[in-house]
């Protein structure tokens, strides 16, 4: 698969998808903001990749704290966003692939990793869990719950955005083809 040159289209979908998935009613950690971080580090060039999840948690962010009265700013955003950027990481290992499989350990090596960093940041500035090995343990245990949600929610939306891309890549070439 050759580079994507023209990346305004699927950074804009993807932003404008996320951002509406955050938005809307839906279960704990079940939105395609981690899918599509993973996607755009496979199929967006250059920095931009990195612009995308960083644009819909910097959106989306401001108007969930307000619903929810809570801070503007968290030490949890940290490494929300750090998580995030990570995703994109992962992401580059699938720059050339459309292999399912591949995308999906990807996906679920990218559910594993948010599930860690974020809940060792819950960890750290938590004083619900004792800052011991134990207190680690036991924070990631109460967590176990939104990791399954993670997982689908990953797995799902890595599945749509990639299938999708992949179907409108080859419907686009068709058509070129066709028109040549």
């Amino acid at each position: 698969m050759e580079k994507e040159h023209n990346w305004r289209p699927a950074a804009l979908a993807l932003t404008v998808i996320g951002v509406v998935s955050r938005l809307v009613p839906h279960p704990w950690n079940f939105t395609p903001v981690g899918s599509a971080s993973l996607f755009s580090g496979a199929r967006v060039s250059g920095w931009q990749a990195y612009l995308i999840p960083l644009a819909i948690m910097a959106i989306t962010d401001p108007i969930l704290n307000a619903v929810n009265h809570v801070p503007l700013f968290s030490y949890m955003q940290f490494f929300i966003y750090f998580s995030f950027v990570l995703s994109v990481v992962i992401g580059r290992r699938l720059w050339s692939s459309e292999n399912m499989p591949r995308i999906a350990l990807a996906s679920l090596i990218n559910s594993t990793q948010f599930f860690l960093i974020t809940n060792f940041g819950v960890w750290v500035g938590s004083t619900q869990f004792a800052h011991t090995a134990a207190g680690l343990g036991a924070c990631y245990v109460v967590a176990i719950p939104f990791f399954a949600y993670t997982v689908f929610g990953d797995l799902f939306f890595a599945g749509a955005i990639f299938g999708l891309h992949a179907w409108l890549s080859r419907t686009r070439t068709a058509h070129q083809f066709s028109n040549a």
